[in-house]
Parts: structure tokens; C-alpha cells; sequence
């Protein structure tokens, strides 16, 4: 897989409809054209990027920084809100020590509940839900 230069890369799966429009909302910000958003949903099974494989990639979010570092979970939400304008103050907050911490419990707390949410997603938006 190819994945341009920017600022930052964000890695998300395509297929999970709470990732979907999470980051229909991030692309919609101003500073999002430095961004590059890659579906690892689609890519083919291995290394989506060196240092990164697919199904590590599909179980949690991952951003690759300017100088090729790979951050995840929520490092990698307050890289990718640190490059976002708007946004930029909630990164500055959660990438301070201790905060940070405390946010990355959080999302694995999520990434508990998310094929849950995902289930009840797709049922309320009339598509079958994956079993």
C-alpha cells in the first residue's frame, strides 16, 4: 500500500461505522488537507506501512507522525488533533503526562465496547449487523 507524504497519516478502519464518521468529521476541519486518511480495512493482509500490520491496525487507531513515529491509541488522537486547528488545544491537554495516562485507559475501556456499538450502529442505521 502506498501512503502519501503529509504532515501526518492517520490509520483507521473503513469498516467500523463509529471510525467512519469520526473521520468524515476530522476531514471535514480545516488543516485536514496535511493529513492523509488511510482505510486499512481495504488493504491487503500484512503490512499496511513498515512497522505496522493490518491487523494491529484494525484493532486500534494508529498515526504516523511527520518524522515516520508511530503512535497509537490516544498518542495517536492527540497527534492527529494537534495537526487539526480546532482542535489543536484538546491535543495540547492530552498529550500531557498523566492525562495522557488517564485518556489511554479510557480508549481501551472503549475498544472493549466498540463491537458492541458498532452492532448497535449498524442495526439502528437498518443495516444487518454483523453477528
Amino acid at each position: 500500500m502506498t501512503v502519501q507524504s503529509n504532515d501526518l497519516t492517520v490509520f483507521y478502519d473503513g469498516a467500523c461505522p463509529l471510525c467512519n464518521a469520526e473521520i468524515g468529521l476530522y476531514r471535514g476541519c480545516a488543516g485536514a488537507e496535511r493529513v492523509a486518511f488511510v482505510d486499512v480495512s481495504i488493504a491487503a493482509t500484512g503490512a499496511v506501512v513498515p512497522g505496522l500490520e493490518k491487523a494491529a491496525a484494525l484493532k486500534r487507531f494508529h498515526v504516523r507522525r511527520a518524522d515516520g513515529t508511530l503512535v497509537s491509541g490516544a498518542a495517536g488522537f492527540g497527534h492527529l488533533w494537534l495537526a487539526l486547528p480546532g482542535w489543536r488545544w484538546i491535543g495540547r491537554i492530552v498529550l500531557l503526562p498523566g492525562i495522557l495516562q488517564a485518556v489511554e485507559l479510557v480508549y481501551r475501556g472503549f475498544l472493549i465496547v466498540r463491537p458492541a456499538l458498532q452492532w448497535i450502529w449498524r442495526a439502528r442505521s437498518g443495516r444487518r449487523p454483523r453477528p
